[in-house]
């Protein structure tokens, strides 16, 4: 699945389009590199997303089968990583 279409299926951003333009200016990461809207991403993958004034990590758990889902199934697809 493309990290533009995870993000968007698990919730982490609102639409697609929102994560096709924060992989264009350079927010997202994946497993420490600069990630394009294209790049596929599997499970154990880590997306780091890099905001003006703070930044959030997830470890990927499983891949989405449909192109929503509900916010309280997130949590099986995604794990935030805390930072210190």
């Amino acid at each position: 699945m493309r990290i533009d279409s995870f993000l968007n299926a698990t919730n982490i951003v609102k639409k697609r389009s929102i994560a096709q333009d924060m992989c264009a200016n350079n927010v997202i990461e994946l497993n420490g590199v600069r990630a394009k809207s294209s790049k596929e991403v599997r499970v154990g993958d880590v997306i780091t997303l890099h905001f003006l004034t703070y930044t959030k990590s997830y470890k990927i758990l499983a891949i989405p089968t449909t192109r929503t889902t509900p916010k309280s199934l997130s949590a099986s697809f995604v794990q935030e990583i805390i930072h210190s």
